[in-house]
């Protein structure tokens, strides 16, 4: 018997060197600056799959992000962590993640340039479907996604989890292409009531294929384990919630597998 399991072992340990997760960083470029992302997908699917763009934080393209983009992989799709700010630049201080993110923010031509810079990166590897390519997006990323799909980017479908939900886009009915899904807190300052109802009416005229999922008594950040400390630390109104946070990724779970079914 203890041969037999020894034997079983060895299988399965052979198994999972060969079907793992697999992780690298990458270096691509938009309009001369370096862009510093990372890329996960699982060695044991074969040929090309969808694929799905991370968009981080507001902190910049960080752990979090990365982790994400791992447990995408871990559900059969390619996954790249993009990096909006440049040089995987970080920031470790609330004013500094709000400098960063109002840079490109208040730039759609930097923005787009940056975020079609990564899908054109993804679009490039060999376990890549070019044609089934999603986004996701927390906080600032959650608003960056939106509006890449307000900007009518070739996408089958974006989440986005506590993002930004205003913005200065004036959206033509038709122009956005990709299915959307949004993840706010119903107890999120920074995303309030009277936003998602001028998101939803914005959708609604755009024609969009949309749906605003919300969570009473959540705050922002809410799917970022880190968000409790982060927020004593600066004296930010963030708090992770477990339950939301796992049911809105299994909600994206099966909106992605959706999205890209058709």
């Amino acid at each position: 018997m203890k041969k037999i399991a020894g034997i079983v072992a060895l299988c399965l340990s052979a198994f999972a060197a060969q079907a793992a997760v697999q992780g690298h960083e990458v270096s691509y470029q938009a309009n001369g600056t370096t862009l510093k992302g990372y890329i996960a997908y699982d060695d044991a699917v074969k040929g090309r799959r969808p694929a799905v763009l991370v968009v981080h934080e507001w902190w910049g393209h960080n752990a979090y992000a990365r982790h994400r983009a791992d447990m995408l992989a871990e559900q059969g799709y390619t996954a790249l962590a993009v990096d909006m700010y440049g040089d995987g630049k970080q920031a470790s201080h609330p004013d500094d993640a709000g400098k960063f993110a109002t840079e490109v923010s208040s730039n759609m031509p930097v923005a787009k340039a940056r975020f079609e810079a990564g899908m054109k990166l993804l679009r490039k590897q060999k376990t890549v479907d070019g044609k089934k390519i999603a986004a996701i997006g927390y906080c600032f990323g959650g608003g960056v996604v939106l509006n890449m799909a307000r900007l009518g980017e070739d996408l089958k479908g974006v989440a986005s989890f506590h993002g930004a939900l205003s913005t200065d886009i004036k959206v033509v009915p038709g122009q956005i292409r990709a299915r959307i899904v949004s993840f706010t807190g119903e107890d999120d300052v920074m995303i309030p009531a009277d936003k998602v109802s001028a998101f939803r009416q914005e959708m609604d005229a755009a024609g969009a294929n949309y749906r605003i999922v919300t969570y009473p008594g959540v705050k922002h950040s809410f799917t970022n384990p880190d968000a409790d400390d982060l927020g004593k630390k600066f004296n930010l109104p963030l708090a992770y919630n477990a339950a939301a946070d796992k049911d809105s990724w299994q909600q994206a779970t099966v909106f992605l597998h959706e999205v890209f079914a058709k």
